[in-house]
């Protein structure tokens, strides 16, 4: 008989859209005809939570605490419960798009009880300008429920937050002790409610196998909770934990203790080795033949992966199947005025994959070394499309999120012209390695597909660091790129880094003025600064003597082992940094102080930056190479033209000429060519118009020309008409 499966997402991951693992791995069982259910248990917690009977039962569980030790702010809160209370339901159906005219109430003055985070109202009309009703509203009603947030933080659940819980027990445990301890220790409020919710779900599905996916340290405390209660309640049920934080800290797993919540751990790719769990739980497979799995064996971990089984083609894994989860009641919150941001926290995302693993796969500070980035194997363009279709259908969401480590422009292209040629309407946006391949004809395109942001590493921006790092581009070639990409009205995420080995004070500096200048010139619309943290499966965290620092420690601890402490001889305090590097960020993606001499920003003192005031400006001045490829792609965006003949006399000479006129979307041109180039045009753009399925190259085209007894190619491609072309959608990918 087929196993049962269940498969959970533990609290907290975001509020506004499902994580995917598990519709991965469902859509993946779909294609073996083996049923499964799914729960993301972080949003169903947040429901019952911040609801009028969550917060009623909140707060008669506060009242009962000594409050004499409660903050002044924690007080007001308790003292305005009825308000709170009597709020939250129409807030919450406001957040999930299901109450829009409470806007206009949540702008007025007095309809929502305020504390300590409200003190940042100052800034609102700063950071809003003349944005709309709907999004200052969603900010006021984030404030409402962060406000909540401090008071359970305080008074009952230390370690709670909306997208992490308990997230210190998961980062760098590099020993299960002190995680350990804490799964000792009474549950708390927000375990109670979760291990509730848990209770009617396994009650309900009555499963024999619970998979549970820990993407991040923020899900690992409550991923144990989970297989704790059902190791207590339910022994007979078999548990396994994989997902991002598995793959990356769990790859020396050694402490057995972690098998008293757990029956096995499996590594990466999760397709095979869950097929293979399912075959072992109902006993048609070995435990030795399983697939990068540990398990316990005579007390003593052990790591199983003698199978056979090759792990499954991108193709082969189906469509991501969301069912089961409450699409209808993820709440979209404003948390921080930074557009990309915003994008992770606002709005419901259907979450797909162009490719597993990076085409790229060199940077330095990356854990290239792991499958999840070296394995490099892309989607079709159709099939993408296909899996896109099949979950709009079921989701009713036409937004994609595709989560790639770096999407490849080829195929970004190839989906683009899929999505046009099936005239799909949907809004998408991904990471992208900021390279020379993405010119502005491939910005066009990628922009009338859908395309509304790009996120990328500019990571440090100094040309000695960025080959340090291995990233493969240059400053000037990243400006370029985001030129390119909001000129075409994509908007452009930076990830920057400081603190790379070896990085001094002046490139630091160095690296602030090369972003203050990308703001200045209009070409970033937002950014985020991280410090380096040095894993144990990048280059260099295993060649640390390659990039000049030395690794603190060599001890392999018994649990999780990714994030190494390092010494950096150079001496910089990188850490001095990260307060004025954030505030200057802050304020440059509002187009304020950027005229601030830069040490203004910091409080300690800072070397003068050494690069020239125009750097980027000349950058993005440079003379654009017009060769074309013989091999590039034509494509025409526009619609076809409609002609009417006239005649042209010059010094007694006639010749017939053709006005070809065209409707674009926002207004009305035309262009004149002579006859004989007109009807070549007119049906050249039928050949090459973006329905077709077949594409042509550049020579092709100039072929057709020449075939067509018309003379100088190069002479007519540089002509004002076809420019004029170029400008409404004539493009040369």
């Amino acid at each position: 008989m087929q196993p049962t499966v269940f498969l959970i997402t533990p609290p907290f991951t975001q509020l506004n859209t499902p994580y995917p693992a598990t519709a991965y791995l469902k859509g993946f069982l779909n294609t073996k005809q083996i049923a499964a259910r799914q729960a993301d248990l972080g949003i169903e917690v947040i429901l019952a939570l911040f609801s009028k009977s969550g917060l009623s039962q909140l707060f008669t569980h506060i009242d009962h605490l000594d409050s004499s030790a409660f903050s002044e702010n924690a007080q007001r809160i308790i003292a305005l419960q009825d308000y709170y209370i009597q709020r939250i339901d129409p807030v919450i159906l406001f957040l999930q798009g299901k109450n829009p005219t409470l806007s206009h109430l949540i702008c007025q003055d007095g309809f929502l009880p305020e504390a300590a985070r409200f003190d940042q109202l100052d800034d609102l009309d700063w950071a809003f300008g003349s944005m709309g009703t709907q999004d200052k509203a969603k900010h006021l009603a984030t404030l409402y429920l962060e406000d909540l947030s401090d008071l359970i933080k305080e008074c009952v659940d230390s370690h709670f937050g909306f997208s992490r819980y308990a997230e210190r027990l998961g980062r760098s445990a590099n020993q299960f002790d002190e995680l350990y301890e804490a799964l000792q220790a009474e549950y708390s409020y927000i375990d109670q409610l979760l291990l509730d919710i848990l209770a009617q779900r396994m009650a309900e599905i009555q499963p024999d196998l619970v998979l549970i996916s820990v993407p991040f340290p923020g899900n690992l405390y409550a991923a144990f909770r989970c297989g704790q209660w059902i190791k207590k309640h339910c022994p007979g049920v078999k548990i396994a934990m994989g997902g991002g934080f598995a793959n990356t800290e769990l790859r020396s797993l050694s402490d057995a203790r972690v098998f008293e919540f757990f029956d096995f751990i499996t590594l990466d790719d999760g397709e095979a080795p869950v097929e293979h769990l399912i075959e072992h739980v109902a006993g048609k497979r070995p435990l030795e033949l399983l697939k990068r799995a540990f398990a316990l064996v005579n007390g003593k971990v052990e790591y199983f992966n003698l199978s056979l089984s090759k792990d499954y083609k991108q193709a082969d894994t189906g469509t991501p199947d969301y069912s089961d989860l409450l699409l209808n009641e993820y709440i979209s919150v404003l948390e921080i005025v930074n557009p990309m941001h915003r994008m992770w926290s606002d709005g419901r995302w259907n979450k797909l994959t162009m490719a597993h693993g990076c085409y790229w796969g060199k940077c330095t500070f990356c854990d290239i070394s792991l499958d999840y980035i070296k394995v490099y194997e892309p989607l079709t363009a159709q099939l993408l499309c296909d899996r896109m279709e099949e979950m709009i259908e079921k989701t009713g969401q036409n937004g994609f999120h595709f989560v790639d480590e770096a999407a490849p422009p080829a195929l970004m292209r190839a989906l683009a012209l899929e999505i046009i040629r099936r005239k799909m309407v949907v809004s998408w946006w991904t990471n992208i390695r900021f390279e020379k391949s993405f010119s502005r004809d491939l910005c066009v395109l990628l922009q009338a597909s859908g395309c509304i942001a790009i996120s990328g590493g500019l990571e440090v921006a100094s040309d000695r660091l960025l080959e340090l790092i291995q990233k493969g581009v240059t400053v000037a070639q990243v400006a370029q790129v985001t030129r390119n990409f909001t000129e075409a009205g994509i908007m452009v995420h930076a990830y920057l880094m400081y603190g790379f080995p070896t990085q001094t004070a002046q490139e630091t500096i160095d690296s602030l003025e090369m972003v203050r200048q990308m703001f200045e010139a209009g070409i970033l619309q937002s950014g985020f600064w991280h410090q380096f943290a040095m894993t144990a499966h990048s280059p260099v965290g295993l060649h640390p003597e390659q990039f000049g620092v030395k690794r603190e420690t060599e001890q392999v601890g018994s649990f999780a082992n990714n994030d190494l402490v390092h010494i950096d001889p150079s001496g910089t305090d990188h850490e001095a940094f990260s307060y004025g590097l954030k505030k200057s960020l802050l304020n440059f993606m509002h187009g304020i102080g950027l005229d601030f001499p830069l040490q203004d920003w910091f409080e300690h003192k800072t070397p003068r930056t050494s690069i020239p005031k125009k750097f980027i400006a000349q950058a993005l001045e440079e003379d654009q190479v017009f060769s074309i490829k013989p091999s590039a792609k034509l494509v025409w965006l526009g619609t076809l033209p409609k002609w009417s003949a006239y005649t042209k006399t010059k010094k007694d000479k006639k010749w017939e000429m053709l006005t070809l006129m065209f409707q674009d979307k926002k207004e009305t041109f035309s262009i004149n060519l002579d006859r004989a180039e007109g009807e070549w045009v007119s049906a050249m753009l039928q050949k090459i118009s973006v329905a077709n399925s077949e594409v042509l190259t550049f020579q092709e085209v100039k072929l057709d020309y020449e075939i067509s007894g018309l003379e100088d190619f190069e002479l007519f491609w540089y002509s004002k008409p076809v420019r004029t072309l170029g400008g409404f959608g004539l493009l040369v990918l």
